[in-house]
């Protein structure tokens, strides 16, 4: 019975695992590959769900036929000619055709893949849903309308659009956006505040100083109307506060404010966050204030949301793109979480470093294609053999490290036996006629008390373990206690 409850626990795992094909499927942009001709060899699920299009569909059909008339034209005299020249496009704004007779706005990113030879193979591109990006803009200009009656308004979001354009972090556009709001609207001070993820708010940029006037209370606020209705809220004088916000009156008097205004960050359903500007003295907000703080709002979402963009797909960077296996980077965050979890459950874990015996003579005698064609052989071996809870990583070349927690030295040396025969077998069609083996050490750590164990520790444990397998003749297994 314990037995068959627990392999349905791995295959739970195993279903629910977040693995390289499910991670390019449900990427948060379309991806594809088409040939150097256009014809679309791959695309993920992603792309299928915006545009409605079955994968059969779209297989073997020209890119350019999912076009709309007006970016055909666009992709034959702008996208095709930057390509060929550059080898590589981006953020080139596009028109798909969908197949339920739709349209969907997108941003296109591709680049162009050479084969050996040089001549171009493939093109890889992602395309960023640019719906929500269009909605903006529109907002935008109908903000922009109303504020070109006054040639310094229109120049406020000029200088904005400078300064976002060289923002690269959500720390970076806050302090923008609380820079050009304090000088447009000649603010005593400025602050932008962002909504986490887990809902909690946090002070990116700027001054807040009601702050700490405010700590330790409940009281009604108008950061919290500003959200719930997602319209700006004001504050035009001590009076106003008194009769709407009392304790927010109370301590605009303490910071010897006199005057705010609260303008929500809105992209799309989801709150980003809050602009709040701080008055010295009561002032009015008329419609032209509070469109031009809407516009000013709106190019800072966008900044936002291309940063937040940029973060996930650099997120999605922890993959080695030959093998998709974990990369060091991830590695290094796997095995420090499971060291982490080891000491706190005091439970046992090991680190299986394996370097490849006979690989410098593929790479030597049939080239780098050979040797890269193991790499990834010896990859999809890797993860047929390891537990569904274990961490299969490439550290480099032909090195290969496995995080394995919650494992006793006989189950950590039972796995490493499986990982040296999985190695050995041959390798017909890549190399054949050359022995490729797997010299392994494994590093096991048994929490102690008083005992203080790092990543760096085990990794260097694991591979010195694994030169002594090397030094013994190779093939073989050598075990170390950290």
């Amino acid at each position: 019975m314990t037995e068959h409850r627990s392999a349905e626990s791995r295959a739970s795992h195993d279903e629910w695992s977040d693995t390289p094909e499910q991670r390019y499927a449900d990427a948060p942009c379309g991806l594809l590959t088409t040939t150097p001709d256009g014809i679309l060899t791959e695309v993920n699920d992603t792309f299928l769900r915006w545009t409605g299009y079955s994968r059969t569909s779209v297989i073997g059909t020209p890119f350019e036929q999912l076009l709309t008339v007006g970016s055909h034209v666009f992709y034959e005299t702008r996208y095709l000619p930057v390509l060929r020249l550059a080898g590589e496009v981006r953020e080139l704004s596009l028109t798909l055709r969908c197949a339920g007779g739709g349209t969907l706005p997108v941003l296109v990113n591709a680049t162009t893949h050479l084969g050996p030879d040089g001549r171009p193979r493939l093109v890889r591109t992602a395309i960023f849903d640019s719906t929500q990006r269009h909605s903006l803009e529109r907002e935008l200009l109908v903000a922009r309308r109303v504020a070109e009656a006054s040639e310094a308004r229109v120049r406020v979001l000029q200088d904005a659009g400078a300064a976002f354009g060289a923002c690269d972090s959500e720390e970076s556009v806050a302090a923008a956006l609380v820079d050009c709001a304090r000088q447009a609207f000649r603010a005593t001070a400025a602050a932008v505040v962002l909504i986490e993820e887990s809902g909690d708010m946090r002070l990116a940029a700027g001054d807040h100083p009601l702050l700490e006037a405010l700590a330790g209370t409940v009281v009604r606020r108008p950061e919290a109307d500003a959200l719930s209705n997602g319209r700006a809220v004001t504050i035009t004088s001590l009076q106003d506060a008194t009769s709407r916000f009392p304790d927010v009156a109370d301590a605009l008097r303490a910071t010897r404010l006199e005057a705010l205004s609260v303008i929500p960050l809105i992209g799309g359903e989801r709150s980003v966050g809050l602009l709040l500007c701080f008055y010295g003295r009561q002032r009015g907000f008329d419609d032209d204030v509070l469109a031009l703080q809407a516009a000013l709002a709106l190019q800072a979402v966008q900044v936002f949301e291309r940063v937040r963009l940029h973060a996930e797909l650099e997120n999605l960077a922890l993959y080695d793109p030959l093998t998709g296996l974990a990369n060091r980077k991830l590695l290094q965050h796997t095995l420090g979480a499971a060291l982490v979890s080891a000491e706190r459950k005091h439970t046992p874990m090991a680190v299986v470093f394996l370097d490849l015996d006979g690989f410098k003579a593929v790479n030597d005698g049939l080239g780098h294609l050979a040797g890269d064609a193991v790499l990834e052989q010896v990859a999809d071996r890797l993860r047929a053999v390891v537990r569904g809870s274990d961490t299969v990583a490439r550290f480099g070349g032909d090195e290969f490290v496995v995080v394995c927690e919650d494992i006793n030295e006989r189950d950590a040396r039972q796995l490493a036996d499986r990982i040296r025969l999985a190695v050995r077998r041959p390798l017909p069609g890549v190399a054949g006629s050359f022995a490729v083996t797997a010299s392994v050490g494994i590093a096991l750590h048994r929490p102690a008390a008083g005992a203080a164990t790092t990543v760096a520790d085990l990794l260097q444990a694991a591979d010195s373990s694994m030169y002594v397998s090397k030094s013994a003749g190779k093939d073989g297994i050598t075990v170390v206690t950290v």
